[in-house]
């Protein structure tokens, strides 16, 4: 793939996330130049002056009408995570998906690539989980984003290329949320607790992993895009073991310590429920059971091999907080861009 094989405007929704800035950076590797980035949120990268920066709601159709003019290929970033509303969940991410598709199809788009989640899976029975595998709803977060992919594929019937990617949680450049915990914790020489023993599997990405497959499912063939696929790290070991190499590169000498999970599930929704923790049920209730997909699907179709293990990946997101924590230290919210408010959790720290 050339970077001449690479022209023509892109929209990506979500343009100014964790993941519409990597993704900008990776096409702009890439040799893409002419790139639409449409985020209710500012731009503020040092990349604004190689982008188009359209502020805009992707439930606004006639906003993204309007950005989308002359584009070439979507990528559909944006979606309200599992701490917003079950209000905002549904709107945003089943009626701006559905905005975002049928405006692409008016344009006359060529390929749409629409992030979902493996949270389709619902809470599993077996591992590994293939693309074929039952999709349950669990929360408005998992229910939303099984309905996205109904609206996706009623696309595909109607003619769209449509590229499906269902990543497991990626970390990297940018990216804080609910890792800021931890990197926080490592930084100023704690040990981490864990929910259960920690030699659960749950496996991770880096998110420049995740670019390549995107880029990958914008420039290959169109039949061998057209389809669903699970994106994953292709190494990793117990949750214990990866996440030690955090603390490990802090370099304090602490260690993950691990706790019985019922115990620590019940008063973590006890605490949300007052809320006084960052963590939402999908992290907690699942933290401590094995959790990972098969890539061999895309491997095959995409020719895609993801580069970083989870430790890697993790150790470069810890790297990088180190580097630029002087810009976040006083930010928190809701998105990945910035840390969770720890809450009671902050106060547990200390005895840690």
């Amino acid at each position: 793939m050339s970077a001449a094989s690479a022209q023509g405007k892109v929209f990506i929704s979500g343009g100014a996330g964790f993941l519409g800035i990597n993704l900008v950076r990776y096409l702009l590797g890439q040799g893409v130049t002419d790139i639409v980035s449409f985020d209710i949120a500012d731009f503020d990268y040092p990349e604004k002056d190689r982008v188009k920066a359209v502020k805009g709601d992707i439930r606004d159709r006639a906003a993204v009408d309007r950005a989308m003019q002359g584009v070439r290929w979507v990528v559909h970033t944006a979606a309200a995570l599992p701490l917003y509303t079950k209000q905002e969940i549904l709107s945003i991410d089943i009626d701006g998906t559905r905005n975002l598709l049928e405006s692409a199809q008016a344009c006359g788009v060529e390929r749409f690539v629409h992030i979902s989640s493996t949270a389709v899976y619902g809470i599993p029975d077996h591992h590994p989980l293939v693309e074929t595998d039952k999709m349950v709803g669990v929360g408005p977060y998992g229910i939303a984003k099984i309905e996205a992919e109904a609206l996706c594929a009623e696309a595909r019937r109607k003619g769209l290329c449509v590229s499906i990617i269902r990543p497991k949680s990626f970390v990297g450049p940018e990216r804080l949320g609910v890792f800021a915990l931890l990197y926080d914790w490592a930084k100023d020489g704690h040990n981490f607790p864990m929910i259960g023993s920690g030699n659960n599997r749950y496996q991770l990405l880096d998110v420049e992993d995740l670019c390549d497959a995107i880029y990958r499912c914008l420039t290959l063939d169109r039949a061998k895009v057209d389809d669903v696929f699970n994106i994953g790290a292709k190494e990793f070991t117990t949750m214990k073991e990866d996440y030690q190499a955090v603390l490990d590169r802090a370099g304090h000498g602490k260690r993950i310590i691990g706790f019985p999970a019922t115990p620590v599930i019940w008063a973590l929704r006890i605490l949300e429920a007052l809320k006084l923790s960052p963590l939402y049920k999908w992290v907690y209730e699942t933290a401590c059971e094995d959790s990972f997909v098969s890539i061999e699907k895309a491997q095959r179709a995409l020719d895609w091999q993801p580069r970083f293990s989870n430790k890697q990946a993790l150790v470069r997101n810890f790297e990088w907080y180190l580097a630029k924590m002087h810009t976040f230290e006083n930010q928190s919210g809701v998105s990945h861009r910035v840390p969770w408010k720890q809450g009671a959790l902050g106060l547990i720290k200390k005895l840690f």
